[in-house]
């Protein structure tokens, strides 16, 4: 009989997760605690921009004409536990008010809340990013509360998903990640993920702690790559060097590769800062700190750049923000998302903004998140508009509808043909043809 799935919690990564596996044939409940979540999910609509994510979900989405069904939503985790054989939790693991660690209360909530349902054997899947030796804790949790007992077992099976890309990453995932205690969770997830690995995927068996320092190490590996270059942009600002040259020769030699070579005002979002801090803090619980202590300069690397982007507006305009408009094209943390959180884009905006600078944001998808999260600042309903009167520019989110503005058409509109390049990421000649002074971090002289 065909594997039944459960996913517990509906935001993001839950969202996704539970139309792919409807995508991939399954039966499918979403759990979430949250009633209006659930009611827009049931419409077919979800709380996030994510491409060709509402799609897939209408596709299978139990209500809506011509979808497969298989995919219900609930609020109950009566129902929940009954259903499933097989349940993802999915939900939040967010950084610690006024600490580095990671607050487990949402993943631990969700196990109590699930365990007393499981009442014949079953597969608990967490997908949670989580710091080291959580999932040997749950899994004794677990066992203890399910009137199943042992029979109720976990595995960890940590996501890899890049806003922008997560249905692509769900459907055909470049690792499968197993975290298991015994065969008979991993011939569930082999079942679960048959399709994906029928077509190449690895499928990479391993312990508990292993599981979990994959997803940590890989945001930590992948936070270094941008902080090296943008340390190396501070390096070339210093020495009148090229930041775009420079990562362009290195990225040449294969063992570095190309990839987020591209200096810029840094990362943020929901995912990469608080794992790394979470990853320091748990590091320090083992004893282990010292050998994470480079973390901590790829953090302040990092938020350095929000500062310096900050300094080199002011120098832009004069030495000072007060009676001054700035435009700021980019409010999310990157491009094909509307996530707003930990963006170094709002942030320097609103640093300039608290300065006495004259603010105005447009943003592709994330206007209304970046107005919750700054009500003070100035929006606009176009690119056109954001730069009208302003005396200078700021391109902070390399979307592509940035790349193909019409520097002319801006021209006309602005106070001062004055653009500053925070992601490097525009043809500087293109502007500079339509009359602009271009400046870009990493490239004094360029």
């Amino acid at each position: 009989m065909p594997l039944k799935i459960t996913v517990i919690g509906t935001g993001y990564l839950g969202a996704t997760h539970a139309a792919a596996m409807a995508e991939l044939g399954f039966e499918v409940l979403g759990l979430d605690v949250v009633p209006e979540k659930i009611e827009m999910l049931q419409r077919g609509e979800v709380p996030m921009y994510e491409p060709g994510l509402e799609d897939l979900l209408r596709r299978h989405v139990a209500g809506i004409e011509g979808s497969s069904g298989r995919l219900r939503f609930t609020t109950s985790y009566e129902e929940a536990g009954a259903f499933g054989d097989v349940h993802f939790v999915c939900v939040n693991t967010p950084q610690k008010h006024g600490e580095y660690a990671c607050d487990m209360s949402y993943v631990d909530s969700a196990f109590d809340a699930l365990a007393p349902h499981l009442t014949r054997p079953t597969l608990v899947v967490g997908k949670s990013t989580v710091p080291v030796g959580s999932a040997a804790r749950l899994a004794v949790r677990l066992a203890a509360a399910a009137p199943a007992g042992e029979a109720a077992e976990l595995a960890w099976n940590p996501e890899f998903l890049r806003e922008g890309f997560a249905v692509k990453d769900t459907l055909h995932p470049d690792r499968i990640v197993a975290g298991v205690a015994g065969e008979r969770a991993e011939e569930l997830l082999r079942e679960v993920y048959a399709k994906p690995i029928s077509e190449g995927s690895p499928f990479i068996v391993m312990d508990y702690p292993t599981s979990e320092l994959v997803k940590t190490s890989a945001n930590s590996f992948l936070a270094t790559k941008i902080s090296f270059i943008n340390a190396m942009a501070e390096v070339c600002e210093a020495a009148d060097g090229d930041v775009v040259k420079l990562a362009e020769a290195i990225g040449h030699d294969d063992r570095i590769g190309k990839k987020f070579l591209r200096a810029g005002i840094g990362f943020g979002g929901g995912c990469l800062p608080k794992d790394l801090r979470a990853f320091m803090a748990r590091a320090g619980e083992l004893g282990a700190d010292q050998a994470l202590t480079f973390l901590r300069e790829i953090d302040s690397i990092n938020m350095r750049r929000r500062g310096h982007m900050v300094e080199l507006t002011r120098d832009a305009v004069g030495g000072g923000f007060l009676g001054k408009r700035v435009a700021v094209l980019g409010a999310t943390f990157k491009p094909d998302s509307d996530d707003v959180r930990d963006s170094p884009a709002l942030n320097v905006a609103g640093q300039i903004h608290l300065q006495g600078g004259q603010v105005t944001v447009y943003d592709p998808k994330g206007m209304e998140n970046a107005r919750r999260l700054f009500p003070t600042l100035a929006y606009a309903d176009t690119a056109l508009e954001a730069v009208r009167g302003a005396d200078v520019v700021l391109h902070l989110t390399e979307w592509r509808e940035f790349r193909e503005l019409d520097p002319a058409a801006l021209g006309e509109v602005a106070a001062e043909r004055r653009i500053l390049d925070g992601r490097n990421a525009l043809d500087p000649a293109l502007w500079r043809k339509a009359g602009w002074t271009y400046r870009a971090l990493g490239r004094p002289q360029a």
